[in-house]
């Protein structure tokens, strides 16, 4: 009996020395991995919040500059259709599937995203005040794993708020926006203090969804001078309601960016969001290389800025163009 224990303690032993070795052969390829080891190929989450042609082209640029950088990427791009819930499931997917990087394309999908995870690295493009919307402690100061551009130039706004009125000589400007936007509430809190400024009163209609959006402009009909759609996802998703009211009742649409500008607005003072994403890209590539963290990297303000006017949206909506508005910015003929 005491030679039968023995034997079975020695098997035992044996066992357990065999476990521990195995135990530390995927310890070690762990560690490997945590320690910084090249990846062929590196997964990025893409949360876009809604599909219109600002957003489209600033995940293009982000696109874009990771292949310009050399950076192998698989993505896994999905679209919230312009609802807050989809942002949650999304970004609590990519956590999930354990994704190298998540890119949030709007505030919503930003906000969504760090929600999430405070380990996942996040970029983000598209977002207006991304310190009021609690992303960033500061520009400079962005946090431990976000970091990304904002489209809201100090100078943008005040341009074309600027132009409505001392060109367009409009008194009363109706402002379309969904008040459930951190960003779209942050940019009309500007437009009123730039509007009383230059005497002009501004006439808010709030939306919750793109069905909404139509109603709305319809409702400025015989109130207003000129309508101002800021870079409001909601809105601009359905923007061609806007335009089709703008032209069929001869009121002067301006907006916030210049997509939606060339697709049928008088004018805007903007920048390129495929170049915005395009910095946002490289910020990517930086993070996934190993060069930096996201907390080494400030909020990137977009690097130009220029007023457009739509000469053929300006006809469709009544307004006479001006020669002497080319020494303001410049003339948009339908043609890249």
């Amino acid at each position: 009996m005491k030679k039968g224990r023995t034997a079975l303690s020695l098997a035992l032993v044996g066992l357990l020395l065999l476990s521990g070795c195995g135990k530390s052969e995927t310890s070690s390829g762990s560690n490997e991995a945590d320690s910084g080891k090249e990846k062929n190929e590196f997964t990025i989450g893409i949360s876009q919040f809604a599909p219109h042609p600002s957003l489209d082209a600033a995940t293009e640029g982000f696109k874009k500059a990771l292949e310009d950088k050399g950076i192998k990427v698989k993505y896994d791009e999905q679209n919230a259709q312009a609802d807050m819930n989809n942002t949650a499931t999304i970004a609590k997917n990519f956590v999930g599937d354990k994704v190298d990087l998540i890119f949030a394309n709007a505030t919503p999908s930003a906000t969504a995203a760090l929600n999430a995870t405070k380990d996942i690295p996040i970029v983000f493009t598209s977002v207006t005040d991304p310190v009021g919307a609690e992303l960033v402690e500061a520009f400079d100061k962005p946090g431990k794993n976000i970091t990304g551009t904002t489209d809201n130039h100090p100078e943008a706004t005040k341009k074309t708020i600027s132009f409505i009125s001392d060109e367009v000589k409009a008194k009363n400007i109706g402002v379309i926006y969904n008040s459930g936007e951190q960003n779209s509430e942050v940019q009309v809190k500007e437009v009123k203090k730039i509007a009383e400024d230059k005497g002009a009163k501004i006439i808010e209609v709030s939306v919750s969804t793109t069905a909404e959006v139509k109603q709305a402009a319809e409702s400025l009909v015989g109130r207003v001078d000129a309508i101002y759609v800021p870079t409001d996802n909601t809105v601009v998703t359905a923007l061609d309601t806007v335009i089709d009211v703008a032209n069929s009742k001869k009121i002067p649409l301006f907006v916030g960016e210049l997509d939606s500008m060339k697709k049928g607005a008088v004018a805007a003072s903007g920048f390129s969001y495929y170049d915005l994403g395009y910095q946002s890209g490289v910020m990517a590539a930086d993070i996934l290389s190993g060069n930096k963290k996201p907390s080494e990297i400030p909020v990137e303000l977009p690097n130009s800025l220029k007023l457009v006017i739509n000469k053929k949206a300006a006809e469709a909506q009544g307004l006479k163009v001006k020669d002497e508005w080319k020494s303001l910015g410049e003339f948009y003929d339908g043609n890249e």
